[in-house]
């Protein structure tokens, strides 16, 4: 065992000491991107729709899906989900309270509110057993979200929706090509929305992206926000007489150079998201065993992936480690050289904007504005999700199979962990930030 003194965080050798060079460096961005880029804006068609239509057939066939529409962002892309399975006014939609707030925020302009549920400890995930005593006569949909690109147990999920003929939009906006037992996630519930902005796994600029196999889903997507494409050929009777202008007032396309990115990187994706795989069983590979270290990933055999590994964390285990807080062991990691933030996206159901805040005007709180009864729920009423912040924590996102480089992350985390009783002295506690509302941002 170490002495304190071996600790980088005691002035000790940092366990990770080699440049990473471009092992971070995402999107990967060559001259395929650039040609195609520049092929949109030489013709002018940075409004277009042509490259955007490509993209979408595109994405539809490797996905799985019948239909595929090209948004402006990921939230537009939930909004218009929703509003593609008829949330609207009264209505209510159940999500689970660890996720970014777009998954279930958008409920607010369609005039309906949001029932929050829990997640597992283990995969972070809406836990299916929380879901089916929050069903009302009012509830329309359940959002579903692979959350840190951890496939969320559909099985028994779609099973509580389909008995009360529910609708389930899937949130994928994490988990890019990941699978459910073989299944591609996105395929699975009513209709599927992710975000493509830079910083995702499939990252093609500013854009999101809806798919279903649903035609009146589809078509009502398009009648909410894209105005040049809603016309009389849409099949659903109930939107002919409107045709020509967006339902919703909003304008959801595409741009085309993202849309000109999108087409090259899905090309590349399979092949870059493998290697991504293989360098992340990799590092935690190397942890096994470690006290108080549990990788938050689906068991190899169990036919479920992680896709490209977004935002992925670990799982902490405190009371392995003599109730060492995470903060300080995420102090101690940094110490050593290696990316580490304690928790994760703090439980939405304790944030003033789902309490108290009137966004539009109606003399109440918003989530309250159109329902007949006290949807909000305090603190201590969903308990796992106001804990699992505390026991969770960041780990770095390797873009390449280099097992030396990946090893030197793995010794920065491994070494806290393995000494964690020479930083209990110097431990503050976790802030009451963390497992709080100040959470870690995922944008969509």
């Amino acid at each position: 065992m170490l002495t304190a003194s071996a600790l980088a965080v005691f002035e000790g050798p940092k366990a990770r000491h080699s440049d990473p060079g471009d092992m971070f460096r995402w999107p990967i961005i060559t001259q395929e991107d650039e040609e195609a880029v520049l092929d949109v804006l030489r013709r002018g068609a940075m409004s277009g729709l042509d490259v955007t239509k490509q993209f979408e057939q595109e994405y539809a066939a490797w996905q799985g899906s019948a239909y595929a529409l090209a948004m402006s962002s990921g939230t537009a892309a939930l909004q218009s989900a929703m509003y593609g399975c008829k949330v609207g006014v009264g209505d209510e939609i159940i999500c689970p309270s660890v996720t970014y707030w777009a998954s279930a925020l958008p409920a607010f302009s369609l005039g309906a509110t949001v029932v929050f549920a829990e997640v597992e400890p283990e995969t972070l995930c809406l836990d299916p057993n929380d879901i089916e005593h929050r069903i009302t006569e009012r509830t329309r949909a359940i959002v579903v979200v692979h959350y840190l690109g951890y496939p969320a147990d559909m099985d028994p999920i779609l099973a509580v929706a389909r008995r009360h003929g529910i609708k389930v939009i899937e949130d994928v906006s994490h988990a890019h090509g990941g699978l459910y037992k073989g299944r591609k996630v996105g395929t699975l519930g009513d209709v599927a929305a992710a975000s493509m902005m830079t910083g995702k796994a499939l990252a093609t600029g500013e854009a999101g992206i809806l798919t279903t196999d649903n035609r009146e889903i589809y078509e009502r997507a398009i009648a909410f926000g894209h105005y040049e494409r809603f016309d009389t050929s849409l099949e659903t009777d109930s939107l002919r007489d409107y045709a020509g202008l967006p339902l919703g007032g909003y304008k959801y396309r595409m741009h085309q150079m993202s849309a000109a990115v999108a087409r090259v990187q899905l090309r590349h994706y399979d092949a870059r998201m493998a290697e991504i795989q293989r360098a992340m069983h990799y590092f935690w590979d190397q942890l096994a065993g470690v006290p108080g270290l549990r990788p938050h990933r689906p068991e190899k055999d169990s036919g479920s992936t992680m896709g490209g590994w977004y935002a992925p964390h670990g799982l902490y285990r405190p009371e392995e480690l003599g109730g060492l807080s995470v903060t300080r062991y995420a102090q101690a990691v940094r110490a050593e050289g290696a990316p580490c933030s304690p928790g994760m996206n703090a439980p939405l159901h304790l944030h003033p904007l789902f309490n108290t805040a009137d966004v539009y005007g109606h003399g109440k709180p918003t989530r309250l504005a159109h329902t007949t009864r006290d949807v909000r729920q305090p603190r201590g009423s969903l308990p796992v999700s106001e804990q699992v912040g505390a026991r969770a924590y960041s780990i770095p996102w390797f873009k390449h199979f280099r097992p030396e480089l990946i090893q030197e992350y793995a010794d920065a985390f491994r070494k806290p962990a393995e000494n964690a009783r020479e930083l209990l002295a110097g431990d503050p506690g976790n802030p009451s930030h963390v497992g709080d509302w100040h959470f870690f941002a995922h944008r969509s």
